[in-house]
């Protein structure tokens, strides 16, 4: 719901978004949202309903094979595809970016945030799954084909990520496919390690509005309460409290609805700021709020 309402609200075209819903729960919401889905009760009835406690947990894991699953089916169709996760904020359309055939790096079959994380696990590309951009070609369609063929790998390790960082570097060597990783040195493609490990020189400029980029991906957090805190700290919510946790039918029925339709009754035209903690980046001072951290010092 934050997504579509962040995008509706800096006038965003969403009729190429295609969500892949994992119940009727968010079938539902999207659609009430004027979003178009494609729900295969097949292949995401093993898919838990609740979100993962914790990053990397045996609900983390499993919910991990819907992104393979979507990716797949849509790589066979033949279509270019960008695909996010939908804890993240456009500022600018990416596409344009993708799409810039003077671009110096216009030639790359797929492009990957950067994730940050600089373990080995997930080298050599420290490729963020969460955010990327695929070239319809046959070199692609293995590489995503092999993915679904890796579904115990995934289970294995709890990690769709670090199996897909694998198969990169693989189908590289033995198919020639082209990876490019947005740098986490660049500005265009922040994410949560700028948010967590450069609060003091990226998130400073980026709230004084010297900082232009394409999308801010909240990654890098550990369940998702902490995610809503985060974006709701940062101006990048746009859900009204009031239908948060709800279903189509019960926002639909209430009296908030009149207008009949879930995006006038539930997005706001303005970021809903709210703060939770000093120690991590805001818009605003929240240097009143409890750190989230032990000994965390106030942003502002």
């Amino acid at each position: 719901m934050n997504l579509v309402c962040s995008s509706r609200s800096r006038g965003f075209d969403l009729g190429n978004l295609l969500l892949f819903p994992t119940d009727l729960f968010s079938k539902e919401l999207a659609e009430g949202m004027g979003i178009a889905t494609y729900y295969a009760e097949k292949l995401m009835e093993s898919i838990p309903q609740e979100e993962a406690a914790r990053y990397g947990d045996p609900t983390f894991g499993h919910i991990m094979m819907a992104k393979v699953i979507c990716v797949h089916l849509v790589s066979e169709l033949g279509y270019d595809i960008l695909f996010q996760d939908v804890d993240v904020i456009w500022y600018k359309d990416p596409l344009e970016f993708f799409h810039d055939p003077t671009s110096a790096i216009a030639n790359f079959d797929v492009y990957f945030q950067d994730d940050g994380n600089r373990q080995e696990r997930y080298a050599p590309y420290s490729a963020n799954s969460g955010f990327y951009y695929i070239r319809s070609n046959q070199r692609s369609k293995l590489l995503f084909r092999t993915m679904m063929y890796s579904g115990d790998l995934i289970f294995a390790c709890r990690s769709h990520q670090q199996i897909l960082i694998t198969l990169l570097a693989e189908a590289n060597s033995l198919s020639g496919l082209r990876v490019k990783v947005l740098s986490r040195d660049e500005d265009d493609f922040p994410g949560g390690f700028h948010y967590h490990m450069r609060r003091d020189s990226y998130m400073k400029d980026f709230v004084r509005g010297k900082k232009d980029p394409y999308i801010f991906h909240m990654s890098w957090t550990l369940n998702k309460d902490d995610k809503l805190k985060f974006l709701k700290q940062m101006g990048m919510w746009y859900v009204s409290d009031e239908c948060v946790h709800k279903k189509a039918m019960d926002i639909l029925s209430g009296t908030s609805a009149a207008g009949g339709d879930i995006v006038s009754a539930c997005c706001s035209a303005e970021s809903l700021f709210t703060c939770h903690y000093k120690d991590k980046p805001s818009i605003k001072s929240c240097a009143d709020s409890p750190p989230k951290d032990k000994y965390g010092s106030s942003f502002w």
